[in-house]
Formats: structure tokens, sequence, C-alpha cells
């Protein structure tokens, strides 16, 4: 599957309607097996970006014209994170999902 983006929360100046921080959401899944055995695996990432906004500035958006692909869009171009990172970090974690490194149980 593919590591799904969303945008959960945009915090804005009141005074100039510029966004300041976005909450974001990065999650996919992998589903094993097929009817009653089937096994949903998860990841999931949560973080935010912060934002300096220049209501000045040719490329300013405001608030009520924002988009979510576009919110979703500063998220992945911003300096804060990297998406291959985080792409990899839910892989990894779906992978661990399905194959344990740790068990947790008694042999009783």
């Amino acid at each position: 599957m593919a590591v799904a983006w969303t945008v959960v929360q945009l915090e804005r100046n009141s005074s100039d309607d510029g966004v300041i921080v976005a909450h974001w959401r990065a999650s996919d899944s992998e589903e094993v097996g097929t009817g009653d055995d089937a096994v949903t695996h998860y990841g999931s990432s949560y973080g935010t970006c912060s934002f300096t906004p220049d209501a000045d500035s040719d490329d300013f958006v405001a608030f009520d014209d924002i988009t979510e692909d576009m919110a979703v869009g500063w998220v992945k171009d911003c300096a804060q994170i990297t998406v291959s990172d985080i792409e990899t970090s839910i892989a990894n974690q779906i992978a661990e999902s399905k194959a344990p490194s740790v068990v947790a149980e008694v042999p009783w």
C-alpha cells in the first residue's frame, strides 16, 4: 500500500490568517491472510511543522483558501521532516508487526 498523509490541524495567527503550525499524520497498513484469519498490520507517524507566514509574500495563501492537498504539500516540503525517513519508519513498523523481534509470552 501507499502511505497516506493527512493534515489533522492547522494553527494560525488570527491577525493575518497565516498558518504557523501544521499537525500531520502519515499512516499505512497491510492485511495478511484472508477471512477470519486476516490480520491487519499498521504503522503511523505524527508530528508538526512550523512556518513563518508572510502576508506580503506573493505565495501567501489566506486561511480560507487553503486546501488539504496544499497543506499536505507544505508538510512534505517542511525542512523539519524527511518524507522518505518517515515512510521507511512506517514500513519498518509494519514489518515488525508481521514478524516481531521481541515476543512477550510465558512457556506454560
